[in-house]
Order: C-alpha cells, then structure tokens, then sequence
C-alpha cells in the first residue's frame, strides 16, 4: 500500500473497519513533500543507521521512510489495531520494533533501558505536548522532531516578550533549542484536522548543564505558578519571595535561571 495515497489509506481502513479515532488524535500524513520533509529535518547531523523513537507511528508512514533510510526504529503505539498490523505491513523489518503502549507510560518506564538518538514523530494532537514535555524533563534524546499544531510550536519557540510565551517553551528553552522549519496545511492529512501543523526541531544544548536537580525542580515549581497567574506581576504573585513588576511571559530563561539560584541559596522548599 502507498501510505502517501489518500485513496489507498482510505480503502485499506473501509477493509478493515478502521476508523480514525479522534480522542487518540489520529490524522494520517498523506503528503510525500511533508513526509520528506520531516524526515529530512529528523535526520539532519545524525550518523548512519541512527536509532529512532517514534512515537505514534499510525499506518507506518515516517517509519517506513525511516528504514528506507537505514534507521532502527522503536514505534510506541497506543492503538492496538494498529500496533498489531505495523511490522506485518511493513514486511517484517528487523530494524523495527513495536511497543505496544501509550507512550506517555513508555517514557514514564524510562522507555524500557533503551537509548536513542533522535525521536521523529507525527505526534498525536491531544497528548503531543504532554509527550514531547516529558521527553524533555528526561532529556536523554539529543534531537527530537515532531510535526505539532501550529499553535504548539509557536509557544515551543517564543522567545521573552512574545504573547505566546508559554510554560511549555520555558521548561523545553531550559535545555533545548527550538526551531520551526516549516507549516504543513491541514489538507495533508486524513482525516483532514481543523487546525495546520508545523514541523519544529529540538536540539539538546549544554548551556544549563550545571543546575542541580533541586535548582530544576525549584524552576519547575516557580514558572509553573507564575504561568498560572500570567497576568499577574511577579511581586504579587511571589509574596515576601521576589520583587518584581515583570509578568511570566517577560522573563529569559537566563533571567528565570537567576531567580531560582537567589531562591536556592535562601533553601526554598
């Protein structure tokens, strides 16, 4: 079957019985240029044969491109249907594996011992963020490229001072740097979403290597509260702790960074 063919995708699923299930997010990339695209940016700087996390891999579009290209893939499946008829439809690669569970208790086992050195993923749209926010507390992945909605993205890659600075891009800038490499259009998909995506790169950096885990946990809990009250400033929010007139949205990492080493060094708890 040509996963890029909407007619196909379609015929094979009224066979079947299959029908896309919205609570699991499940819209299929059917674009060839989106396809290559993301897997391109995947790909990028990474050596030969690369072990691949894929999270959510569907009828097996990306994972199929993926082995094409040398890779070896782990396909964390939720579906069961799906997770079952993969590695068949594929025509039993060795290269892949499929881990049939929600991905969300897979990175939560420490994704079973494994390692990897990139995730490459159409993510589902309801838990997209939730998986790519823990996949970034755990920073084991150097590189990690997903197609999100849009509206992820861009709050993955505001900056300070920008309206869609958000907690998510916060915690994720702590130790990655974000980058949106390109819009893919709602008709790329089927079922056809409401909303457009955007493939948005991940890269692991060192800048913020030296925090100890209690200074991270600090940062965790005072953004997260101060997000919670983003139209507050943080001298109201923060009470006889900072003073501050500036709102969550205004503050760099760097500037979060010091906050938490004055708050660390008076043993907040």
């Amino acid at each position: 079957m040509n996963l890029t063919s909407p007619s196909q995708v379609k015929a094979w699923c009224i066979e079947n019985g299959f029908h896309p299930n919205k609570v699991l997010g499940q819209n299929f990339l059917i674009d060839r240029n989106a396809l290559v695209a993301i897997v391109d940016a995947g790909f990028a700087g990474l050596a030969e044969s690369p072990r691949i996390l894929e999270v959510g891999p569907g009828l097996g579009v990306l994972t199929e491109e993926m082995l094409s290209r040398g890779a070896s893939v782990v396909a964390v499946e939720k579906d069961p249907a799906l997770a079952g008829r993969l590695k068949e439809a594929l025509g039993g690669p060795e290269r892949l594996n499929v881990v049939a569970d929600d991905a969300l208790r897979f990175i939560a086992r420490g994704m079973e011992g494994r390692t990897f050195d990139a995730m490459v993923s159409n993510l589902p749209y309801q838990a997209g963020t939730r998986i790519l926010l823990d996949l970034v507390i755990n920073r084991s992945i150097p590189r990690m490229t997903a197609l999100v909605q849009t509206e992820v993205a861009e709050r993955l890659a505001a900056g300070e001072g920008s309206k869609t600075r958000s907690l998510a891009g916060v915690w994720t800038q702590l130790d990655y740097d974000v980058k949106i490499v390109r819009k893919v259009a709602p008709t790329c998909f089927w079922p056809r979403p409401e909303v457009g995506s955007s493939v948005v790169t991940l890269t692991r950096h060192e800048r913020n290597i030296a925090l100890s885990g209690e200074e991270r946990r600090i940062f965790r809990s005072f953004t997260k509260k101060a997000f919670e009250h983003r139209r507050k400033q943080l001298g109201s929010v923060f009470k006889d702790m900072i003073q501050s007139t500036a709102r969550a949205e205004e503050l760099s990492n760097d500037d979060w960074i010091k906050l938490v080493k004055g708050v660390a060094s008076n043993e907040y708890t």
